[in-house]
């Protein structure tokens, strides 16, 4: 096992990481603000007090803020960096200020510039990944059985070797890392599993097997497998359209995954302890940086997936709470009520902050000794 990395370390990766990521997710809201029209009043890193800053030449207040979580674009006419429309404010402006604010703007703009921050994140990811394929090519494995672990459910289920696996649960299956993706968020659910021997096609059941994996620096994960490992496989390069495409293969089947993660934890098949906040991000920042940049750069482009997805949450004070009130308003054919607005966002906003410190409890106790054992 390796060293765990020094509290400085730590410190260092969690900037590196979140400063950036922060950045690009708001620059994304930003620029689409600018191209709509709107005026940005305050781009902020962090939340809380100010600790340093400018203002540009188009009135917009850049600035370093205290509790590094985070930031945001305050537009013209929000109340607060949640952009709840400030109707006061508006009131007082001029026919040319208000044009410039971001209530005035059509549902169309508005829905672009929130959409803007996840989508910004996800391409980040993405271009990360295309670069990591151009580099380094590609897997190629087809999804034939080639040995079987010690533990191997699918061999007492009744699959053998040469066995080529066509689907699971309905999901076809391409190549031998297809697999990996449909069974590791799956530990104990039994899957049924598409498979052709000797041209003949079978479907089988088999009960995954629940595997608690540690990395080098003794953190746990519970995952699913079959116990299986592919007959072949080899790397080839790529070109830059396939890199591309693969990366989008790839971005989409991380979000799929915290999709599925997030959906367990609500049904109860995975404990709310495996949620982790900003202290085990920090953690998980510094090891991966002790580990080389490649590995820094690619936890980079997981976490931005993440910040993407939760920000896609239909959560009030989060992106995708504004895109379900826009969803609303274009069904309704009018916004809803200023009072109903303002009860969802504080509402959303406590459930926010008070899964912040679910997580970071969650955090506190997994680095006690206790919490190793």
């Amino acid at each position: 096992m390796s060293q765990a990395p020094s509290i400085l370390i730590m410190i260092l990766g969690f900037v590196l990481l979140l400063g950036p990521l922060v950045v690009i997710h708001e620059l994304g809201h930003y620029w689409v603000g600018r191209w709509c029209g709107v005026k940005a009043d305050a781009f902020s890193v962090g939340f809380g007090r100010e600790l340093f800053g400018w203002t540009d030449r188009r009135g917009t207040r850049w600035k370093l803020s205290a509790i590094p979580l985070g930031g945001y674009v305050q537009f013209a006419g929000d109340m607060d960096p949640t952009s709840r429309p400030d109707d006061a404010k508006f009131a007082h402006l001029s026919p040319a200020e208000q044009a410039a604010t971001f209530n005035a703007k059509a549902l169309w703009q508005r829905t672009l510039i929130v959409a803007a921050g996840p989508l910004t994140n996800l391409l980040f990811a993405l271009l990360i990944f295309s670069a990591f394929n151009l580099a380094f090519g590609k897997i190629v494995s087809p999804p034939v059985v080639g040995h079987f672990a010690e533990q191997a459910p699918a061999r007492e289920a009744g699959l053998r070797v040469g066995d080529r696996i066509v689907a699971i649960d309905g999901t076809r299956v391409e190549q031998f890392p297809d697999i990996v993706a449909l069974v590791v968020p799956y530990p104990g659910r039994t899957i049924s599993v598409a498979l052709e021997r000797g041209g003949q096609p079978l479907v089988i059941p088999v009960r995954l097997l629940t595997h608690v994996e540690r990395d080098k620096f003794g953190n746990e994960s519970r995952i699913g497998r079959l116990g299986i490992s592919p007959a072949q496989a080899r790397i080839e390069p790529v070109g830059p359209g396939e890199a591309v495409a693969l990366a989008g293969r790839q971005t989409w089947s991380i979000m799929r995954m915290l999709v599925v993660g997030v959906q367990q934890i609500v049904t109860g098949e995975r404990s709310v302890k495996e949620l982790g906040g900003p202290i085990k991000t920090a953690k998980y920042s510094g090891e991966q940086l002790s580990l080389g940049w490649l590995s820094f750069v690619s936890f980079a482009a997981f976490i931005s997936i993440n910040l993407a997805f939760i920000n896609l949450l239909p959560i009030p004070a989060l992106d995708g709470g504004h895109l379900a009130f826009y969803a609303a308003e274009a069904i309704r054919r009018k916004p809803l009520d200023a009072r109903s607005q303002n009860w969802a966002f504080r509402t959303g906003l406590a459930f926010v902050l008070a899964l912040m410190l679910f997580v970071t409890f969650n955090d506190l106790v997994s680095l006690l000794p206790a919490g190793r054992g």
